[in-house]
């Protein structure tokens, strides 16, 4: 498999494209790539470009661009909305894992109970577009800035929003309601779980509740779970 660049500023039609200086030290000094080797390029929108290297400078590595292809956007799209943890690390996982399973957004809520109330995207888009590049998708998931969980109630479509909470009452698993409709919004709480006074508002608008299953998960497993619920439901679906 030829090594792969993320170059969101690519078109159908650039003919030529020079690597910024970091990644042209990397394709040249780590990776070894010569006048001729083959490479490819993904702009996050869905174009996958075959390049091959014209000029090997480390610094301003050029790259011909041989062959170009627009990867269609998947029939539906999935909508994650969910609190930040505390610890970002496992936010970061999450970015990397939902890109690689295939998610179109990301935005990230400020809950009444969230512990974290700051978020820098600057690292996480960064691990969004590495997630790309190793996995083979074409289109990068737009992450959103931090908003507050009433702000966002409003945004969604609610016949298509889910929120998975653990108040009792009764829900329904989402794997039953994942595959209707062109789009998909399933809302994840913070550590703490929404108040009831979150889950009354969404119920309000006519959100739905929804269950991941019987296990108590947390917060990044529940979201991965709900994006992975999501793809097998619409595959069934589509069989």
């Amino acid at each position: 498999m030829p090594h792969t660049f993320y170059a969101p500023d690519l078109t159908a039609a650039t003919a030529t494209y020079t690597l910024p200086e970091d990644e042209s030290k990397h394709a040249v000094r780590v990776l070894r790539l010569g006048q001729g080797d083959t490479v490819e390029l993904v702009n996050g929108r869905g174009g996958v470009f075959s390049a091959e290297v014209a000029d090997a400078n480390p610094k301003r590595c050029q790259l011909r661009v041989v062959q170009v292809q627009q990867i269609l956007p998947r029939s539906y799209q999935i909508h994650l909305a969910v609190a930040p943890t505390k610890n970002l690390d496992r936010m970061e996982w999450l970015v990397e894992k939902a890109t690689e399973v295939g998610v179109d957004t990301i935005t990230f809520l400020r809950c009444a109970r969230s512990e974290r109330r700051e978020l820098k995207l600057d690292r996480l888009e960064k691990i969004a577009v590495s997630a790309l590049k190793q996995s083979g998708q074409a289109w990068l998931p737009q992450l959103t800035e931090l908003t507050d969980f009433n702000r966002f109630l409003p945004t969604v479509a609610p016949a298509t929003t889910f929120i998975a909470h653990l108040e009792e009452g009764e829900r329904t698993a989402l794997a039953r309601v994942a595959a209707n409709g062109a789009a998909c919004c399933i809302l994840i709480g913070p550590e703490g779980d929404f108040t009831p006074q979150e889950i009354e508002a969404a119920f309000t608008l006519g959100i739905r509740p929804v269950t991941l299953g019987a296990s108590r998960l947390r917060t990044e497993t529940a979201a991965l779970a709900a994006v992975h619920t999501v793809h097998v439901a619409r595959e069934l679906a589509a069989e």
